[in-house]
């Protein structure tokens, strides 16, 4: 009982419970993710499953490495040798790596990001246009996701243009598979696909994952909840935790609607609410409570906690928006002085990423620092994509995308006209980039000083593929830098301050990847395989900077904050203006439930009389959600419209007159 003991009834009940499959309805708060690692806990110390039997299914590398320290702690020594924790992509990737010999792929396949995929599609569909790349993208994702196969989604296309979208699908599974790549969407399609056609493979992965827990239930797509359901097979050995109330994420194709199929699925399902909250105070639980209760839900969980009252949930309406953001900056920098709190104790969250703008520019006036969650990603980066392609096209030399980017960055002599005529070639014989260069009937169509350095390219690479299996990552590494001249290349054609930044950066990445190498044992293709699952960043250990963090709302889920200001709580931005009703709108709902869920002791809603819009000043409504807070728990604040720069001025004074008291002498 040791492992249960610090746990409520609710949470040792979930984590006992082991009759059949399990749905825990996690409240925000709640310690589900204590509930998790202390079953994994039980099951290896009390009923004497093995670790390695056992798979922990997160959404995020973060949540994933926080679960598996967490775990490390509980179970130290060799206890937890074996055990997978692990997000469903990586999982998906463990699977068809093991298995691709089955479904006509080679162990070393590429996995092309998002960037690759619409090169790809922009190549099938004759399209340049960005937006209408990204929508056939979504399109085909979708099709993924809900496990529909070109003809399936041909079948199904409801107008000219999803027809002609489905043809493109067609032909870009086509592509993938002649350059032996997957997208991230086959990472879960591809494994469901293979345990429904190969029933002995499904049987021996059922056998070697005997039990799993699946956190973010709520935030599973169709792929996702069917490769959970064939893995769990029929006797359902399961802990889903997941919440209702913080489904968000329906636009990225997660389905709600999957809690209430896993009663369908398996009708002896047990259900256990957690609702004890252990993040905040009882006035922001209350506000939490009043707003979802107008949803529809599969269970009506009432939040509570002992971490008392606490302030009143402050409800501020502002002139304008760049008002709301002075009166942000300002109440940070008064509440700060006043509590001796830090920068990072804040949040200001909003609904879309075009708010943030003003709010930077009233922090930094402010010399307040802030950091912007959700920024652009390490491997986004063009100097950490180009490395990225050569150790793609090392461990697969049939991956085109990564050869066009390889043999170009830096450019090594090779040429426009040569590159075109070997992509002709290339798509006559149905092979590779890479094999087409060493074919005769290419190689006779090119002149001498046109072939010499494509086939220079190819040996380079040759030689480093066949150490790359053997030999250590980091010294490989070292070698491939200096053979291209990446430094000199990044001098030559950034100014000093860009190239050092980004020479700064592949540093990181190369110190990075050779560490790992070293401590996992991994060899550079096995460290290439994972690397577009890998978000670096994630990966560092260094200390949060003390700073406010910048958030959209969905970025904040899983988060918590002392202190939370929610801005522009308007009709038309929370509600978003195309979500006003319908499902579209409960999810917005939800969305302003987990805004406010994120604060522990400090919750201040801000919203305004006016805002620019397209270069003119709109009137605003408040939104609909801050009608249905419990007036008991709210206080509010602020004019519909105050004498031009009165709050501004009353701020300054607040804060000379909280200066001067710091200042006082003998204050400690």
């Amino acid at each position: 009982m040791s492992h249960l003991a610090a746990l409520n009834p609710q949470q040792r009940e979930a984590a006992k419970f082991l009759d059949g499959p399990l749905l825990v309805l996690a409240g925000a708060g709640s310690g589900k993710t204590r509930v998790i690692t202390r079953k994994i806990a039980y099951l290896v110390t009390d009923c004497g499953i093995e670790a390695r039997h056992i798979a922990a299914i997160t959404f995020t590398n973060k949540a994933a490495r926080e679960m598996r320290e967490r775990v490390a702690e509980l179970l130290p020594g060799k206890a937890a040798h074996g055990l997978t924790v692990s997000t469903f992509h990586s999982l998906g990737l463990h699977i068809l790596r093991a298995e691709a010999r089955r479904i006509g792929y080679k162990p070393r396949f590429s996995i092309l990001d998002a960037a690759d995929a619409q090169g790809i599609l922009s190549d099938i569909l004759k399209n340049t246009d960005k937006a209408a790349l990204r929508l056939a993208a979504a399109m085909i994702s979708g099709w993924k996701n809900a496990l529909l196969a070109p003809q399936a989604a041909l079948d199904a296309a409801e107008d000219e243009a999803q027809r002609q979208t489905a043809q493109a699908y067609r032909a870009y599974q086509d592509t993938l598979r002649a350059y032996q790549a997957m997208d991230f969407d086959d990472l879960i399609r591809l494994p469901v696909e293979l345990f429904r056609q190969h029933p002995e493979a499904l049987a021996a992965w059922q056998g070697r994952l005997r039990y799993l827990l699946v956190d973010e239930y709520q935030d599973t797509n169709g792929a996702q909840y069917e490769l959970m359901k064939l893995l769990a097979g029929p006797a359902g050995r399961f802990t889903a935790v997941g919440d209702d109330d913080q489904a968000i994420y329906a636009w990225r194709g997660a389905d709600v609607e999957n809690l209430r199929r896993l009663q369908q699925d398996w009708p002896h399902l047990k259900i256990i609410p957690l609702t004890q909250n252990y993040r905040s105070s009882q006035r922001i639980l209350k506000a939490a409570n009043s707003v979802i209760r107008n949803n529809p839900r599969l269970s009506d969980k009432n939040l509570w906690s002992e971490l008392g009252l606490g302030d009143p949930v402050e409800i501020v309406r502002c002139r304008d928006d760049r008002h709301e953001a002075e009166t942000v900056a300002m109440r940070i920098s008064a509440h700060k002085f006043e509590h001796r709190t830090r920068h990072a104790d804040y949040a200001v969250l909003y609904r879309g990423n075009h708010q943030a703008r003003l709010i930077e520019e009233a922090l930094r006036e402010a010399k307040i620092p802030y950091q912007v969650t959700g920024g652009q990603s390490f491997f986004d980066r063009a100097e950490i994509k180009d490395l990225t392609a050569y150790l793609r096209l090392i461990a697969n030399q049939d991956d085109d995308p990564a050869f066009i980017r390889a043999v170009t960055t830096p450019r090594r002599g090779v040429g426009p006209g040569a590159l075109e005529k070997l992509g002709e070639h290339a798509g006559k014989r149905h092979v590779s980039l890479f094999e087409a260069a060493f074919e005769e009937g290419f190689q006779s169509h090119l002149l001498p000083r046109q072939l010499e350095p494509l086939i220079e390219f190819c040996d380079f690479i040759n030689r480093l593929a066949s150490r790359a299996e053997r030999e250590p990552a980091g010294g490989l590494l070292e070698e491939l830098l200096a053979a291209i001249h990446y430094e000199e290349f990044l001098y030559d054609t950034e100014d000093d301050r860009a190239a050092r930044s980004k020479w700064e950066n592949v540093r990181e990445f190369v110190d990075w990847l050779a560490k790992k190498g070293e401590e996992d044992g991994k060899s550079l293709n096995e460290l290439t395989q994972t690397i577009s699952l890998i978000n670096l960043l994630e990966g560092r250990t260094e200390a949060e900077p003390d700073a406010v963090r910048l958030s959209t709302l969905h970025a904040a889920k899983g988060l918590e904050f002392p202190h939370v200001y929610l801005v522009g709580a308007e009709e038309e931005i929370l509600p978003h203006r195309e979500c006003l009703e319908g499902e579209r709108l409960e999810e917005e709902r939800r969305l302003m439930y987990v805004g406010i869920t994120r604060a522990r002791r400090g919750l201040t809603i801000t919203h305004c009389s006016r805002r620019k819009r397209g270069g003119e000043n709109v009137s605003c409504e408040p939104s609909r959600f801050l009608e249905e807070l419990d007036p008991d728990v709210v206080r509010r604040a602020g004019a519909a419209e105050p004498d031009q720069g009165a709050a501004k001025v009353e701020g300054n004074r607040r804060l000379s007159a909280l200066k001067a008291m710091l200042e006082k002498p003998g204050r400690a």
